[in-house]
């Protein structure tokens, strides 16, 4: 009997170490390729969407992530974050430039580096990578040089250098990044240099020919087909054979948080936030009590707040944007014209330095800044006309807006007694006795006394107490 049950135990062991690896490799692998797209500018809402797709990747074991490009370029910070993702991802990555007329430029040409397979649509490009900046400009670089031979030969002695030393070392540090992807995949680095120093562009034939991609597709099947059976290296130096051939190709879209981010980091967003927080705070402290323009004020000016923390923003420029803002608040409190022109200087200025680089979909619009500035101009113009007309029409504080005045009769000893007027009681005195109940009319205020006198004859049907 134990003879029996030892055999028995022997052969169930067996049978999980026989099974164990193919559950294991079943678990290991999805024949599920999945597609990321990125079809706009790079921000930090495309760098937390590549995140989530990778990981998500990952989660589900996919077999390759096709990350399809068409990009004028992007943020440097949200680049170098996708490419770190992208290096240390366990799911391999195939940079795609696609369709037709699409292209990878500036950041897209770093990414597409950076990928383990890099692949184009016939009918695109690439290229034009020199890093831009609005406050350290690269003279001498032309933005246009095209590639004229394309075989990725080492022009180095007759590059223009530049002559800012933060652009120089700005490309330097750009032509050290994109040389060392190339040389980590295997491609063209000299022609990668190139497109930084030179801004040069090739097609998808060219790049072909110049060792800059890896292979050309016209559509997803055909590059799934092209791909199966290629090895590639995936981090933590783990090779792994490509099998695409039959892949279902599954689709991953931006979540909500994505989009969320999308929005609201368009600088044109966030600065529109930003004003409809400082107008929300404004009526708030005019008219204390409403509430709402308070509460909204308040969240518009977060989170206006938040996006301008994750994009590259000059800080010199932010604080006279609220320098000119707060000059703006004190001219609507204490009218004085010069505070309030003064203000939208100091607010223009700040707009003009906030953004410190010229990404294409990373631009302020001119169109924003002088609604904005004409919406304050007209503000101040309200407080203008507001001042005028104040100063022209008769006092309504203090002695003056008593004069004129009418006031009841309440007692009277003499040439003294008591008068109401405007809801309250006063101490008068006159040149002359009156009755109680008759209307007198203040002439003058001493002290805390009123001086009145005997009103003219009221025309028909005027009468009361004004």
């Amino acid at each position: 009997m134990q003879t029996v049950q030892a055999t028995l135990a022997a052969a169930i062991a067996a049978a999980i170490l026989l099974l164990s690896p193919t559950a294991g490799s079943a678990a290991e692998k999805s024949n599920v390729v999945l597609t990321v797209t990125i079809d706009d500018a790079i921000g930090p809402a495309t760098a937390d969407y590549v995140k989530d797709a990778l990981a998500k990747a990952n989660e589900q074991h996919a077999e390759a992530v096709i990350l399809r490009l068409n990009t004028p370029g992007g943020l440097v910070t949200s680049m170098r974050g996708i490419i770190a993702d992208v290096l240390a991802s366990p799911v391999p990555v195939i940079g795609y430039v696609a369709p037709s007329g699409a292209h990878a430029a500036s950041a897209g040409t770093y990414i597409l580096y950076a990928t383990h397979i890099a692949a184009m649509a016939p009918g695109t490009n690439l290229g034009a990578a020199t890093p831009v900046q609005i406050d350290s400009p690269i003279p001498g670089l032309p933005g246009s040089s095209p590639d004229k031979g394309g075989k990725g030969k080492d022009d180095s002695t007759h590059q223009p250098e530049p002559k800012d030393a933060m652009a120089a070392k700005v490309t330097n540090d750009a032509v050290a990044f994109i040389r060392s992807l190339a040389e980590l995949r295997g491609r063209n680095a000299d022609w990668a240099e190139k497109a930084v120093r030179e801004a040069a562009s090739l097609s998808a034939s060219a790049a072909l020919q110049a060792n800059v991609i890896d292979l050309i597709a016209s559509n997803p099947a055909d590059l799934l087909k092209q791909i199966n059976g290629r090895t590639v290296e995936v981090a933590g130096g783990e090779t792994r054979r490509l099998t695409t051939k039959d892949a279902t190709i599954q689709a991953l879209n931006p979540g909500r948080v994505s989009q969320f981010l999308s929005i609201i980091t368009n600088p044109n967003v966030a600065f529109i936030l930003l004003l409809v927080g400082i107008y929300g705070l404004i009526f708030e402290f005019m008219s204390p009590g409403a509430v709402a323009p308070g509460v909204v004020g308040t969240i518009c000016l977060l989170l206006g707040l938040y996006a301008l923390n994750m994009l590259p923003i000059n800080y010199a420029g932010l604080a006279l944007m609220l320098l000119g803002i707060a000059l703006l608040v004190v001219e609507a409190f204490n009218p004085t014209v010069v505070l309030g022109f003064g203000g939208v200087i100091a607010f223009l200025l700040g707009a003009m330095m906030l953004f410190k680089v010229e990404t294409p979909g990373y631009r302020l619009s001119w169109t924003v800044v002088g609604i904005a500035a004409a919406m304050f101009i007209g503000l101040i113009l309200v407080v203008l006309r507001s001042l005028w007309r104040a100063r022209k029409a008769p006092a309504r504080v203090g002695a003056q807006a008593m004069r004129g005045l009418s006031a009841e009769v309440l007692d009277w000893n003499d040439i003294e007694g008591h008068v109401f007027t405007q809801g309250e009681r006063w101490q008068a005195r006159g040149a002359e006795a009156f009755r109680p109940g008759e209307m007198v009319e203040v002439a003058n205020v001493m002290d805390l006394t009123l001086v009145v006198r005997r009103r003219p004859a009221l025309k028909a049907g005027e009468g009361g107490v004004r």
